[in-house]
């Protein structure tokens, strides 16, 4: 998928993950100052928290698009990756502010039971960012974006924690007012899971972590289908935002020219981004192919 095409994914993603945070912010925060429910205005912070995070992610990728000049050879995808962490960061600080202040009213023990009004809140936000998550989550798939899949996560911790709200809200009116406070901190706790597990991805991705073993399987496969490619004796895969940079070693007949052994690797580049097409660029070292343990042990095979 080309860069263009895939922002304008992003974009569409994006404009409905406003619109839907803004809705449910407002409501969440009238209704839960109206109704007087600490988990249901703790939900709204919540929810203004992913609107943030939504304007953070569109401006992150769009930085990430943006073509490769001087001072970034390798283009601007590694922003994907810083954006992700941003927005884990943000889920973090949020979870870490609902927990104080649900503890806080808990803690002081003057706790006035919501109106009904709380639940009817809680349970369109429980549908409306479900529904958010299931089409973030699709279109972070689609275009392969850690970001995208990280705001999706934000939708899908805000519908948890609507969950959370709505069990606390209904246990304070049925005579329990002390479960409203209870499922703050329960949120907060949910929220916060959830912005340690994508700090952690967005960590692995601007260490270079390799790919799965499926995507290094299907790299080596592409280049050593090609002609004069007897053997990949090294591979190295680092992630670089929602793309992939390859150095690799290919085993060649030492009896070819150097120009026929920059003909092999030539081809084994054009085969791995045909059809990988999450990998960005491909650096070939070309060696002689002899017949030792040192070198390539399957240039008889397949010579047969």
């Amino acid at each position: 998928m080309e860069d263009q095409q895939r922002y304008s994914e992003v974009k569409k993603v994006s404009i409905v993950s406003i619109i839907g945070n803004v809705l449910l912010t407002i409501l969440k925060g009238i209704i839960g100052f109206s109704a007087g429910s600490t988990a249901l205005l703790a939900d709204a912070f919540h929810s203004a928290s992913d609107l943030f995070g939504t304007i953070v992610l569109l401006q992150g990728l769009k930085i990430a698009h943006i073509p490769p000049d001087e001072s970034h050879p390798y283009g601007h995808h590694r922003a994907e990756s810083i954006t992700a962490k941003i927005l884990a960061i943000i889920l973090i600080v949020t979870a870490l502010g609902i927990g104080y202040e649900a503890f806080k009213i808990l803690r002081e023990g003057d706790i006035t039971p919501p109106a009904i009004t709380a639940i009817y809140i809680a349970v369109l936000s429980i549908i409306v960012k479900e529904g958010m998550y299931q089409y973030s989550v699709k279109i972070g798939k689609k275009i392969k974006s850690s970001a995208v899949i990280a705001d999706a996560w934000h939708h899908r911790s805000d519908a948890f924690s609507s969950i959370a709200t709505l069990v606390g809200v209904t246990g304070a009116i049925f005579g329990f007012p002390f479960m409203d406070p209870i499922a703050g901190i329960l949120v907060s706790f949910l929220v916060l899971r959830t912005g340690i597990k994508i700090y952690l991805d967005a960590i692995k991705g601007l260490m270079d972590t390799a790919p799965d073993k499926e995507i290094l399987d299907a790299i080596k496969k592409s280049g050593v289908a090609a002609e004069g490619v007897r053997e990949i004796q090294d591979l190295k895969v680092r992630q670089y935002g929602s793309k992939y940079l390859v150095d690799m070693k290919i085993c060649v007949d030492p009896k070819i020219t150097v120009e026929e052994g920059h003909g092999a690797a030539a081809r084994a580049k054009e085969n791995i981004l045909n059809e990988n097409e999450d990998v960005q660029d491909v650096l070939i070292h070309v060696n002689p192919c002899y017949k030792t343990k040192d070198y390539c042990q399957l240039c008889d095979k397949k010579d047969e």
